[in-house]
């Protein structure tokens, strides 16, 4: 399999975690998002990810899967342990509830291409484009604060779907100067995934790409 990646990625993050804590290894290919006016909009990429967004994973065969928590899906289809969606009927539809208000509520709404269109297009101030990030960001883990609860991650003794989607949220609203301090669930899930080997060899700051970037 081969791993289009790019180190600062949110949603790349998630799945070189989820790479990680099933142990699988993968090719990978760093797509840059800033350099070159942004490698991903190239056509070779754009023939494999017609969104020109990362990550995209390529299977041995040729097809190529797109959009991160489908990419997850996938490698919980063909390495089911350790699962990351728990067993528990409940559990499993609240780690994937907590799972998608971060990938689906929140991210989106920072993302690299809706900042770049608000300070370009609709002629917004880079402080105000950081405003936004952070509102949003507030208004997810808001939410999130009460939806978790962490023993010691997310939902349990082991990470679920859920961690998966929140280390990297939290990496983004450290990048971004939100104030955790109101959200001591969320910090402490954090804590925990800061902890495990899994998400420390995930983790932006220990990707090749980084360096230099």
């Amino acid at each position: 399999m081969l791993l289009y990646d790019y180190f600062r990625s949110s949603a790349a993050f998630r799945v070189r975690i989820a790479l990680a804590l099933k142990g699988l290894e993968v090719e990978r290919r760093f797509v840059h998002l800033l350099r070159n006016g942004g490698e991903q909009k190239q056509r070779d990429y754009l023939a494999k990810n017609p969104q020109g967004l990362v990550p995209a994973l390529q299977l041995d065969g040729g097809v190529v899967l797109t959009q991160s928590l489908a990419i997850i899906d996938y490698l919980e289809t063909i390495r089911p342990e350790p699962r990351l969606i728990p067993a528990d009927p409940v559990l499993a539809a609240q780690a994937r509830a907590a799972a998608l208000v971060i990938a689906c509520d929140v991210h989106p709404l920072g993302n690299l291409r809706v900042g770049a269109y608000l300070e370009k297009k609709l002629g917004q101030s880079e402080g105000d484009v950081l405003v936004w990030r952070r509102h949003w960001m507030r208004l997810g883990f808001e939410a999130l604060e009460k939806l978790i609860r962490p023993a010691p991650f997310c939902f349990g003794r082991e990470p679920t779907i859920a961690d998966v989607c929140l280390a990297p949220q939290v990496f983004n609203a450290e990048r971004f100067g939100v104030d955790l301090a109101p959200f001591a669930n969320i910090r402490a899930a954090a804590a925990a995934c800061a902890d495990h080997p899994a998400f420390r060899a995930a983790h932006p700051s220990a990707q090749p790409d980084a360096a230099g970037s």
